[in-house]
């Protein structure tokens, strides 16, 4: 006969085995796809949402979701030429649009205004 304390022992062993799936995974599987447009030349120097300077030479990129340091890999589904950004600010402020990019990101993926893409999180 099986006592209550083991029986609770049980429970407790078999439950703690029992592992949802993380929020953390969930957002590492993150992937995304729509319109990428570049920003740049008129934000020079100012001040990105997670307050750094923005520089129109670093492959770097704004997001409205994805937490800031977060990395994704760009890819312009025209011409599959991928570039991996850093997400530190917000954006698009167009709607439809998924990701606006620094002018050295989107020259890396051959983007020269607007382009379909796929954003794959790294």
């Amino acid at each position: 006969m099986v006592s209550n304390a083991r029986l609770a022992l049980l429970a407790l062993v078999t439950a703690a085995c029992v592992v949802a799936p993380s929020a953390e995974a969930d957002e590492r599987s993150f992937a995304q796809a729509g319109v990428a447009s570049w920003y740049g030349p008129g934000f020079h120097g100012r001040r990105t949402a997670n307050g750094e300077r923005f520089d129109t030479h670093a492959l770097t990129a704004a997001h409205r979701t994805l937490p800031f340091g977060t990395q994704v890999r760009v890819t312009n589904k025209t011409n599959g030429r991928s570039v991996v950004v850093r997400i530190n600010d917000r954006g698009p402020v167009v709607g439809g649009h998924v990701i606006d990019l620094s002018n050295a990101s989107a020259q890396a993926i051959g983007l020269s205004g607007t382009a379909t893409v796929s954003i794959a999180r790294l």
